[in-house]
């Protein structure tokens, strides 16, 4: 790991994809950008971006982080969201940007995300089948969850438990 202008990066090689993790550390919050090789993108250096965290979303990378927010979130009293997406997953990418708008429009929410293949015992245990699977979670227990990219979806169950949070 190697700093650059106050981000910390991270290089993570496969078979198909160079991924290359920028964490910049904004107080609690954390921005992170993914690059993919593409035959199409918008700069024509034959990478494309894309944001999967920012502003109120947590990037979660270990179990103990993870267990760590459950924690902070059980003692607030604050529902959590939990994204479980993965880095390739084109409708992950597709709602990523919606979900950072949510979590910024819900601060009394803590709103996470799991990447599935780097903590795959972890959504195994929360039995994901598909991406992006977003868990709504009190005192540790699931409330309700959207599987899919459906934004709709996604926004009303969020507005639904910002209102219960509001009333307990």
């Amino acid at each position: 790991m190697m700093g650059v202008r106050g981000f910390q990066i991270l290089m993570l090689l496969s078979k198909s994809t160079t991924k290359i993790q920028l964490f910049h550390s904004m107080g609690n919050c954390w921005s992170t950008v993914f690059r993919y090789k593409s035959s199409r993108d918008e700069d024509g250096d034959g990478n494309k971006d894309v944001q999967l965290t920012s502003g109120n979303v947590h990037l979660i990378t270990t179990k103990a982080s993870w267990e760590e927010k459950l924690s902070e979130a059980n003692t607030e009293g604050k529902i959590v969201v939990a994204n479980f997406s993965a880095p390739w997953c084109s409708p992950c990418k597709a709602i990523a940007p919606t979900y950072c708008e949510i979590a910024n429009k819900y601060p009394s929410i803590i709103f996470l995300t799991v990447d599935v293949d780097e903590l795959a015992e972890l959504s195994s245990s929360w039995n994901v089948k598909a991406t992006p699977t977003f868990f709504f979670l009190k005192d540790g227990r699931q409330l309700d969850k959207v599987v899919g990219a459906n934004k709709k979806d996604l926004q009303r169950k969020t507005a639904k438990m910002a209102d219960l949070s509001l009333k307990s």
